[in-house]
Parts: structure tokens; C-alpha cells; sequence
């Protein structure tokens, strides 16, 4: 099975990318895994509704048949570290080809989007820059993976 991260918009800050591709790097070592940036290519000019709908064409594009499409939202299901790691289990169980974890542009997701998706999922109640969702996910990724196979990142008491 292949794990896709897909994350609109470019990654600002000279401090991320190492920070990302480290935790890439890590998860990379216990499955097929690809991060891929989608660049941001609406003018300023367009409404809200017109940028969700240009990135749903977008998404559409990288979505195959067979694939699971986990939307990271904000009013999607929390979980802790450990459930978390029970639902990255399950997905691989479940899933035949492809997981897809996506994180949206500025503006989210249309609700078509979120109707299609198989998961809706919150990183947290509280409100993350897109940098920060981001490495958040991977950093969530890659313990998920510790968890399920018995490392020593994850201490649980």
C-alpha cells in the first residue's frame, strides 16, 4: 500500500522543508510514502468558492479508484496518539492501493469534497498555519508508525 500526503499551497519558511523531509525520510522506512506539494495557481482576484472548486479539480486529478481520501479538517474526528496508530492500521487493512491525506488550501474544502471523502480528520481544536499542519501530520505519521511497531518515540504511560 502507498501513503500520499497532498498539501496545497508551497511551503513558506526556509526552516520547513529540512523538518519535513526529515519526518518523509522517516516514514519512509515503513511503507511506500510520498509527500507532494499541489502549488497554489488562483489569482487573488477569484472568489472564495471559485478557489475551493479549482483545487476539487485539482484533487480530482490525484484521486484513483481504490484509493481511501482522509481530508484533514478541522471539524473532522480527533484522536489521540494511540488511536491514531489503531487507524493507520486499520486504513492498511482495509485499503487495497492508496491512503490520501490531504490538506487543503487557505479556504478548506468543498462540501462535495468532504461528502466524497472516506475520513474527515482534526489534527487538533486549535487552529495551525499550514507550515505547522504540515509537519504536524507527518510528526503524526511517523509516531503512528513508531506505535504500531513497537518503537520507543512514542512513551506511553
Amino acid at each position: 500500500m502507498k501513503w500520499l500526503v497532498l498539501v496545497f499551497g508551497k511551503t513558506v519558511g526556509k526552516e520547513y522543508p529540512p523538518l519535513l523531509m526529515d519526518y518523509c525520510k522517516r516514514i519512509g522506512k515503513y511503507c511506500d510514502f510520498e509527500y507532494k506539494e499541489i502549488p497554489n495557481s488562483a489569482p487573488s482576484s477569484i472568489s472564495v468558492k471559485e478557489i475551493q472548486e479549482r483545487e476539487y479539480k485539482i484533487l480530482s486529478q490525484f484521486i484513483k479508484k481504490g484509493d481511501c481520501l482522509v481530508l484533514m479538517d478541522e471539524k473532522g474526528k480527533e484522536y489521540n496518539s494511540v488511536e491514531w496508530a489503531s487507524f493507520m492500521e486499520q486504513q492498511q487493512i482495509r485499503s487495497s492501493k492508496r491512503i490520501l491525506f490531504v490538506i487543503g488550501g487557505a479556504y478548506g474544502f468543498t462540501d462535495l469534497q468532504k461528502q466524497e471523502a472516506n475520513h474527515l480528520i482534526s489534527l487538533s481544536k486549535m487552529t495551525f498555519t499550514h507550515q505547522m499542519a504540515r509537519l504536524i501530520l507527518l510528526e503524526q505519521l511517523y509516531r503512528g508508525f513508531t506505535i504500531l511497531n513497537n518503537q520507543p518515540y512514542h512513551h506511553n504511560q
